[in-house]
């Protein structure tokens, strides 16, 4: 709750949708928690958009379907824009005095999406920048001059180990895939991902493979339906509550992406008690360390088979590292990320006042 002396701050956050498997959880949790510490929360979506989470904060809709404008904005201390696609409308809206712009960026845009001449440029219409790493951080200080400050990602307290793998008749190795289809998940690296799997398997074929996937995009997905899945057992979990038991059952959980800001689902994994191999994705040295809680490689090394076989094939370093992992996620809480941020804001409207 808003302590003594701590005003009661009244946020615009403009996104666009919100679909369940999207970066856009963060902002939901961040949101919901500002509402419960006490301040006024309003989210701003597209007429007609999508919202599959359950939110706190007052949702309002714009006039148009593809696009926000400024005049669809209240009146708010803090504007906080996300995506690039939101940047805009909130830019201007700060600039017609409804309020300090903060832009809060869940991924960097201009390294794995189409529009790079319209992302990069988006990052010099906000006086605040709010990163996920120093990967991220750094990232965007090379390559525009301004130093973003972190805030932290989290695992949900949803996520826990429940102790149940040791019920497996076989050990199971896990991992997330996504739908390519539309040219946004090329930095996952799924097609390495699946080589790699199948390596195991044909190895190991004693072992069950799960791949994880958002329901929706399954079903829309003709490539992911075309997996073969003599090979593969899918799972498509509806909430956190089953995507938790996926976790937890999992000895092993296996990540390809070769670029993100601040992966989550290996920390979460983590937290439920799976042993991690990963590839080195910049964003994920904030939580992982080689040989210490996890095992980590880079992309050209081509070595996430062996590393997932050296896992099957030491039960002890399997375990050590799934210990120290489920340790040292236990630190990325959401309560932290959260006061992290309301801080920022805090500091950059006392800014105001200088």
């Amino acid at each position: 709750m808003i302590s003594n002396g701590e005003r009661k701050i009244k946020f615009t956050f403009p996104i666009l949708t919100l679909n369940k498997g999207g970066a856009q959880r963060m902002l939901v949790d961040i949101t919901n928690d500002l509402v419960d510490s006490g301040h006024e929360v309003t989210i701003l979506m597209l007429k007609n958009s999508n919202n599959e989470y359950h939110v706190r904060s007052k949702v309002i809709y714009g006039k148009n379907t593809g696009i926000l404008t400024a005049d669809d904005y209240p009146n708010s201390d803090v504007i906080v824009s996300n995506f690039y696609t939101t940047v805009d409308s909130a830019h201007q809206a700060s600039q017609n005095g409804k309020g300090l712009h903060i832009r809060f960026s869940l991924c960097y845009e201009p390294i794995f999406l189409p529009d790079q001449h319209l992302s990069f440029k988006s990052y010099f219409k906000a006086p605040y920048l709010v990163i996920l790493s120093k990967y991220q951080q750094e990232l965007i200080k090379l390559l525009h001059g301004l130093t973003g400050q972190i805030v932290p990602i989290y695992v949900n307290p949803n996520f826990q180990n429940l102790n149940i793998r040791h019920q497996n008749k076989t050990l199971q190795i896990s991992a997330i895939v996504r739908m390519p289809e539309g040219g946004w998940a090329w930095h996952r690296d799924q097609d390495y991902l699946l080589q790699q799997l199948t390596i195991v398997k044909n190895q190991f074929p004693h072992i069950q493979l799960n791949l994880i996937c958002p329901p929706n995009e399954f079903a829309k997905s003709q490539t992911l339906q075309n997996i073969n899945k003599n090979s593969f057992r899918f799972y498509t979990p509806a909430n956190d509550q089953e995507l938790c038991h996926i976790y937890s059952q999992s000895d092993i959980f296996v990540t390809s992406s070769i670029y993100e800001a601040a992966p989550l689902p290996g920390l979460e994994a983590m937290k439920c008690g799976a042993a991690l191999a990963a590839i080195y994705a910049g964003g994920n040295l904030e939580y992982g360390r080689h040989e210490k809680n996890c095992l980590m490689s880079n992309r050209h090394e081509s070595r996430l088979a062996s590393d997932i076989i050296r896992l099957i094939e030491n039960p002890e370093l399997r375990s050590k590292l799934a210990k120290q992992g489920q340790q040292d996620a236990e630190q990325w809480t959401l309560k932290r990320s959260c006061s992290a941020f309301e801080r920022i804001c805090i500091n950059a409207l006392n800014d105001l006042k200088k």
